[in-house]
């Protein structure tokens, strides 16, 4: 299955390169503001990694196929759980969170990140081939899900290394299983959190891993004054 991905490998410019002119997949990233230690803080007992990246090595050709409308196979997908809710320009029954995210993949993004955002379509999909995982992996935290595996994990790995190769599978199973608001099962946090930063790919490469913590930096500092604002606020409310 591995041959029909090397129509998103890269000749001469690496995963995050994407159209000239346009911000690169870890750029649009970290513009998103989506707080990694928020999401470990908040993760719950969810699916296993191997059962999410069974469901990854099985994505078929169909997904990835180049030219593939990813709004349309988005609404494919995942419009009976979004059906009747308000989206943007209508796509299906998406909200625009998703559609926004969708478009931005295929309009200003590389060949990889839409191959990643098609191949997490395909996870939520793969519900109708092989039932609901357990837990299920509900479409609640799907813009963000699909940003972090088309922007985030795709800027350093190519998605075709994810079906090839299962050090890279489990990278992406559980980047998917964070971001969905999961601790992969089986796993505690501190557990979890080790075996996470061992596949981090990012975390590989100086420039990015530094890009990365300057982010998380901010987000900390960020979350800390609002936290002390509100401390201050209740405190002031309770003397008056």
């Amino acid at each position: 299955m591995a041959d029909f991905f090397s129509r998103f490998r890269r000749q001469q410019a690496g995963p995050d390169s994407g159209p000239a002119g346009e911000p690169s997949a870890l750029d649009r990233w970290l513009a998103r503001g989506d707080d990694e230690t928020q999401a470990w803080a908040t993760a719950r007992p969810g699916p296993t990694a191997d059962e999410i990246a069974s469901r990854i090595s099985s994505v078929p050709k169909s997904f990835v196929e180049e030219g593939v409308d990813l709004v349309a196979l988005g609404g494919d997908v995942l419009d009976q759980i979004f059906l009747g809710e308000t989206a943007g320009p209508p796509a299906h029954g998406l909200p625009s969170d998703v559609v926004d995210v969708l478009t931005a993949i295929s309009t200003g993004s590389s060949d990889a990140a839409r191959s990643a955002a098609a191949i997490t379509l395909w996870v939520y999909a793969s519900d109708d081939e092989f039932g609901p995982t357990t837990p299920p992996i509900t479409q609640f935290w799907a813009p963000r899900v699909i940003a972090a595996l088309a922007w985030r994990l795709s800027s350093a790995v190519d998605p075709s290394e994810w079906v090839s190769d299962a050090e890279r599978r489990d990278e992406a199973a559980r980047t998917l299983l964070l971001w969905s608001g999961f601790l992969p099962g089986g796993e505690d946090i501190d557990t979890a959190r080790s075996l996470f930063a061992m596949r981090d790919s990012l975390q590989r490469n100086q420039a990015m891993a530094a890009a990365l913590a300057q982010q998380q930096h901010r987000l900390d500092v960020t979350r800390q004054l609002t936290e002390a604002r509100a401390r201050e606020a209740a405190a002031r409310y309770s003397s008056e």
